[in-house]
């Protein structure tokens, strides 16, 4: 099943985050908890970790790119 991945909001006052890097790239596998990619706000670089297990199939936004909280980054093909 393919799912999104989203910019997730880590402080109350986040409205958007920019992408750092991303640590996977297409193709590559990931486990759930696993760090993928880096976030950073105003406060600080974040390292976001995976919801599911699975592979990662599509990255719609890319290093350096700047995404409201809550929109689509990229999405994987779970193993469910």
């Amino acid at each position: 099943m393919k799912k999104e991945i989203i910019m997730p909001k880590i402080g109350l006052d986040m409205e958007e985050g920019t992408i750092n890097k991303w640590l996977k790239k297409v193709g590559d596998h990931m486990e759930a908890g696993e760090s993928i990619l880096e976030i950073e706000t105003d406060k600080a670089v974040t390292e976001v970790e995976a919801a599911v297990s699975g592979t990662l199939v599509e990255i719609v936004a890319g290093d350096g790119d700047t995404v409201e909280i809550t929109k689509t980054i990229g999405w994987v093909e779970t193993d469910e």
